[in-house]
């Protein structure tokens, strides 16, 4: 049998706290749903919508992107959907501010720019159509959620291969971003499921410990999981006592 771990909001939860946004933060803490939340903020047509504006904006993205989108630019015009970032912005000021100071940074430090785990990066500006020297804004705060997002995943992945080492049938198959998935044999997963789902539960709490003591530097945003099973990808279902 298949089972699927997705790290919950992975990104929005790292953009969150690199920028230390105190509505995000009380948002994760209280588990708001946050998608719906911002369709009736930002009056948005759908859920989806909330949600792809919201990753959208943690890397940047503008009305023109969504407005040239065939999926989004019959919901609104370019102007529409900076509108809705304006509203966006305006509700998680912490982040907006943190996208600022990151591009000033870079500029300031030449390009450079470390994140909290040790990565480093290194920009370059680039000439625009009008010949004009631009920073990469996407790049620039794409980047240091992702690779942050990769290091988390690596905890995970080493700490649940650490604590599942004890049954041999239970195999690592596969990651994918922000998922990791096992192979169970149907008569393990009938005898001690439950406790396997306890584990990877568990690892997932333990994270912010293990990412202290690593890097040194404190984590405070609870990161969670979804978990799903099946015999193959068609027929995966939820584990309703995940976290």
């Amino acid at each position: 049998m298949l089972l699927n771990i997705d790290a919950k909001l992975l990104e929005w939860c790292v953009a969150i706290y690199l920028s230390q946004d105190k509505v995000g933060l009380d948002e994760i803490i209280n588990g708001v749903d946050i998608h719906a939340d911002n369709q009736r903020r930002f009056n948005l047509p759908e859920r989806v919508v909330a949600k792809v504006l919201l990753f959208r904006t943690i890397f940047g993205g503008t009305g023109y992107s969504f407005a040239v989108d065939p999926k989004f630019g019959i919901i609104g015009g370019e102007s529409w959907w900076n509108e809705k970032i304006t509203q966006f912005y305006a509700k998680y000021q912490g982040l907006y501010a943190w996208h600022e100071r990151l591009v000033q940074r870079v500029i300031e430090s030449n390009g450079r720019l470390e994140i909290p785990s040790g990565r480093t990066y290194q920009f370059q500006p680039y000439k625009n159509q009008s010949g004009e020297l631009k920073w990469p804004r996407t790049r620039i705060l794409n980047y240091p959620v992702q690779g942050l997002a990769a290091d988390i995943m690596s905890i995970v992945r080493v700490s649940l291969a650490k604590r599942l080492a004890y049954d041999s049938q239970v195999l690592f198959v596969n990651t994918v971003h922000d998922s990791v998935v096992l192979d169970i044999p149907k008569e393990v997963w009938y005898d001690i499921g439950s406790s396997i789902v306890l584990i990877i539960q568990s690892v997932f709490e333990d994270m912010p410990m293990n990412f202290e003591k690593l890097f040194g530097v404190e984590w405070n945003v609870p990161i969670s999981c979804e978990i799903t099973l099946g015999n193959d990808w068609k027929s995966m279902k939820s584990i309703r006592n995940s976290k």
